[in-house]
């Protein structure tokens, strides 16, 4: 049976999530960034003892060598410009000040929370030489939900996400602007009503906030949860399309797919003939073959069923790093320099993301094609008319809805383009090889909202089409699982009989599925 609950997301809970260093995984910043759940930075006198010998090295090195990049010079290719010593509180100001020339829309709140959650799983490893107090404030800010305004446009995603991030930055010293629980106001104003002073950085807390890959790896956080949805969501509609089509279950046989065993494609055949309660295979069925945006539904969906745990290791092993530069090894006394700023992971990760995705809202657009039209629907009414035969004439169901399904499409698989590939010497060439990971998060997200509008229409139009084929005398019983899913679809949005401007459910259904309402099938 078919719930409004998300099997991605858990539940709430009472017991806050406690960041000391150690790994969290992709539900826990979803369960924090949507509400469900608090943070707290962990009081055990090991974990603050460990931050804390970190920016004591640092400012030991200070006083005893006198030149640390970022700390005592310029930022990039300024790097051998030294800093005059009566100047080295104000760099960090700098730092974020001249960076605060991002564009675009600005992310949503809840893509704002994710931000500042990842930067702050990133800093309590404990390697990036801030302070106790610098957490504490990230922390504040999730606690009382005043998340940064950021907007979206601006990071070449090495050296890691500056632009955005100077955001986060200035407003953790007072400036620029927050969402406090969601309304957007200048962030003295809310600072002042809270009593709370502007923090100052100290010498490494700029570039360790802003020297990082949290923007692009937020969004691959949100990415993640709507594409592992979106493919059971396609294999749910997928069974609708099969049995609406009067289709052939059989397709979907535990041994066919036992002679090609990618662990994900077998799993979607397995929920196909669960939905389907596909008998044991006859020896030589009558229906022979389907077109392929049916019978080879479970290799497309399985294509991002089975690089689901490869996207989730990229993203958990992102968010749990240390990705800022330089570095600061306490232990053992020295400093590192290096590249851990580059999101080539982050980036690879969206970039196949994105087209595996695309390829569903490919598969449901093909899906949608065969319902509307009486070539292939096997006795369905052209476009899915319900009107009755006197108003027929007048009524044209589905038919500007599979024109829409087809413009999503279309827009989906041309923005499959790699970002990765497009790498732009920048900042005088010493950045001269960048990620594009973040710009790669955005197209991913763009992309999985238009096959979510694909999903929605292809859904919308299945309901009516299982309906229609019901109420046909030969027809075979809808199975129990469709018949609880269709209900709850119901509940919903009403069977088409005369024409009526879907956009408003349509619009309804988008929401119910980015929120990932429906349990579909067991985790």
């Amino acid at each position: 049976m078919t719930t409004l609950h998300d099997p991605l997301a858990g539940p709430t809970s009472s017991e806050a999530l406690t960041l000391d260093g150690s790994a969290v995984t992709l539900e826990d910043v979803l369960a924090v960034t949507e509400g469900r759940r608090r943070v707290v930075l962990s009081s055990a006198p090991e974990f603050r003892e460990r931050i804390a010998r970190g920016n004591a090295f640092l400012e030991r090195l200070l006083e005893e060598d006198g030149v640390v990049y970022g700390v005592t010079t310029g930022y990039g290719d300024s790097c051998t410009r030294a800093v005059p010593a009566s100047d080295l509180e104000q760099l960090p100001r700098q730092l974020y000040t001249f960076h605060g020339c991002g564009l675009g829309e600005v992310l949503s709140v809840e893509a704002a929370r994710a931000v500042v959650m990842v930067r702050l799983v990133s800093l309590c490893r404990g390697v990036s030489g801030v302070s106790v107090e610098l957490l504490e404030r990230l922390a504040w800010l999730l606690e009382h939900d005043v998340v940064p305004v950021i907007p979206e446009e601006g990071s070449v995603g090495a050296s890691g996400d500056l632009t955005p991030l100077s955001y986060l930055a200035a407003v953790l010293c007072g400036e620029r602007e927050v969402f406090d629980r969601g309304q957007r106001r200048a962030t003295s104003e809310v600072f002042a009503e809270h009593g709370l002073v502007p923090y100052r950085l100290k010498p490494k807390e700029g570039l360790a906030l802003m020297n990082g890959t949290a923007v692009m790896t937020a969004l691959g956080v949100f990415a993640f949860a709507r594409t592992t949805y979106l493919a059971r969501l396609a294999t749910r509609i997928t069974a609708l399309s099969v049995y609406a089509l009067d289709g052939n279950p059989y397709h979907f046989d535990a041994d066919l797919f036992a002679a090609k065993p990618h662990p994900g494609q077998n799993r979607v055949a397995e929920r196909l003939r669960d939905d389907l309660h596909a008998p044991a295979t006859p020896r030589n069925s009558p229906r022979l073959q389907d077109r392929y945006s049916t019978r080879c539904a479970p290799h497309v969906i399985g294509v991002v069923e089975d690089a689901l745990p490869w996207w989730r290791q990229f993203l958990e092993t992102e968010l749990n790093s240390a990705n800022d530069n330089p570095l600061i090894d306490a232990e053992h006394g020295k400093v590192m320099h290096g590249g851990h700023f580059y999101g080539g992971h982050v980036a690879f990760a969206m970039d196949s993301l994105k087209q595996a995705c695309a390829n569903l809202a490919d598969l449901l657009d093909r899906q949608l094609a065969l319902l509307v039209d009486t070539r292939f629907n096997h006795g369905l009414p052209s476009n899915l008319s319900g009107a009755t035969p006197q108003r027929a004439s007048l009524n044209h169901g589905y038919k500007a809805v599979q024109i829409g399904a087809s413009a999503w499409t279309a827009e989906a698989l041309k923005l499959t383009m790699p970002a990765s590939v497009f790498s732009r010497s920048t900042e005088c060439h010493n950045q001269d090889k960048v990620s594009m990971g973040t710009i790669a998060a955005r197209d991913a997200l763009r992309v999985l909202t238009l096959v979510e509008q694909v999903a929605a229409a292809t859904l919308h139009a299945a309901c009516q089409a299982v309906e229609l084929r019901s109420q046909i005398a030969d027809a075979t019983p809808l199975p129990e699982r469709l018949a609880g899913f269709l209900d709850v679809c119901r509940s919903t949005f009403p069977a088409l009989g005369e024409d009526r401007a879907l956009e408003p459910e349509l619009r309804t259904l988008c929401g119910l599925i980015r929120q990932r309402r429906w349990s579909l099938y067991d985790a």
